[in-house]
C-alpha cells in the first residue's frame, strides 16, 4: 500500500507489512496519521489499562477525574494523542460520544494483582468483534515472557491476530517480561527486553511495546555473546537502538513505556529523547500523564510530543 497523501517515512513503515490486508495498512496509516505526530512515523499512544491491572485506587485516587472514562478520551484528544488503549468497559464507555475523533486500540486481555502470582498470566476478556463493533483500528495483548505459563499466552495471541489480521486490524502487542524465570531486575534487562521485543516480532505484532532497558544483562549466554560482540550499551539511546534492532533490523514498530513511576518531567522527556535518538517509535505513557493534574499531564505530554515531532 502506497499513498501520496502519507508522509514518505510513514509510506516507508506500512511498507514493512507487505503481508498485511489493505483493511490492516489502512488501520495502521490511521495510527500514523492522527494527532499532533501525524506523518511523522512516530507515535504517542495513551494506555488506561492501569485499573484492572492495578486497582483503580491505586490508579486514580491522585487525579479523581480520571476515574471517568470519558476523561481519557478527551486527554487523548486534546492534547494530539496518537491513540487510546483500554480494555472493554473502558471503550464502551466513551465510544459513541468519541466516535471517530481518536484512534482506539482496545485491550483484549488483562490480569489483575488479588493474588500474588510467581507466573502470572492473562484472562482473555474481550474480542476482535468487539474492536470491529466499536470502531477500533487494532486490538492490543499482553504477553509475559519469562513466566512458566508463557506458552499458553503466546498460544492465544496467535488465535487473535490470526482474526485480528483477517479483519482488517492491527495487532499491538505488550511484551514484559516477568515471572519465576527471571529476578526482578531482570525484567528490564537489555537482554530480555531485546528477547521479548523480537518475541513479540515472531508472533506478528505490527506494533511492540517494551519497557525501557537498563544496562543489566540477565542472562549469562547472551552476557558472553554481548561482550564479545562489542555491543553498546552505555547510553540509555544506545539500549534503545539494541532493542529496536532486535524487532526486524528495526523493521517493526518499538515503542516505549512512560519510563519509572512518579518521574519528573525532565526526566521523562530525557527518556523520550533517548528513544527518539535511539531510533525507537514513540512513547506509551499511561500513569506519569493520568496521575498528574489535568494542566501537569497537557504540559508533560506537549513536551514528549515536541521531542518527537
Amino acid at each position: 500500500m502506497r499513498s501520496a497523501s502519507l508522509s514518505e517515512r510513514v509510506n516507508e513503515i506500512l511498507g514493512w507489512y507487505g503481508s498485511d490486508n489493505p483493511g490492516t495498512l489502512t488501520n495502521l496509516a490511521r495510527l500514523f496519521g492522527a494527532g499532533r505526530l501525524a506523518g511523522t512515523g512516530r507515535l504517542v499512544i495513551l494506555p488506561v489499562d492501569q485499573g484492572f491491572e492495578h486497582g483503580p485506587g491505586r490508579s486514580f485516587a491522585m487525579n479523581p477525574s480520571a476515574y471517568d472514562p470519558r476523561y481519557h478520551f478527551r486527554m487523548s484528544l486534546e492534547t494530539g494523542c496518537s491513540a487510546f488503549a483500554a480494555p472493554l468497559g473502558f471503550i464502551e464507555a466513551g465510544a459513541r460520544e468519541f466516535a471517530g475523533r481518536v484512534p482506539l486500540i482496545l485491550k483484549v486481555n488483562s490480569h489483575d494483582v488479588l493474588n500474588d502470582e510467581k507466573d502470572p498470566t492473562q484472562a482473555i476478556d474481550a474480542s476482535v468483534d468487539d474492536a470491529l463493533r466499536l470502531g477500533c483500528a487494532g486490538v492490543g495483548y499482553t504477553i509475559y515472557p519469562g513466566s512458566a505459563r508463557r506458552f499458553e499466552m503466546y498460544e492465544a495471541l496467535r488465535d487473535v491476530a490470526r482474526e485480528a489480521k483477517a479483519r482488517g486490524l492491527v495487532v499491538v502487542v505488550w511484551s514484559y517480561p516477568r515471572g519465576s524465570g527471571l529476578s526482578k531486575e531482570g525484567e528490564t534487562a537489555l537482554d530480555v527486553t531485546a528477547y521479548a521485543a523480537h518475541i513479540a516480532a515472531e508472533l506478528g505484532a505490527h506494533i511492540i511495546k517494551v519497557k525501557l532497558p537498563s544496562e543489566r544483562l540477565e542472562q549469562p549466554e547472551a552476557r558472553t555473546v554481548y561482550e564479545a560482540a562489542k555491543v553498546s550499551t552505555a547510553t540509555l539511546a544506545d539500549r534503545v537502538r539494541h532493542v529496536v534492532q532486535a524487532a526486524f533490523g528495526g523493521r517493526r514498530i518499538v515503542i516505549f513505556s512512560g519510563g519509572v513511576m512518579n518521574a519528573d518531567d525532565d526526566a521523562l522527556v530525557d527518556e523520550a529523547r533517548a528513544i527518539r535518538d535511539g531510533g525507537g517509535f514513540g512513547s506509551i505513557i499511561g500513569r506519569n500523564s493520568f496521575q498528574r493534574s489535568e494542566p501537569a499531564a497537557k504540559k508533560l505530554l506537549a513536551r514528549i510530543m515536541e521531542v518527537f515531532v
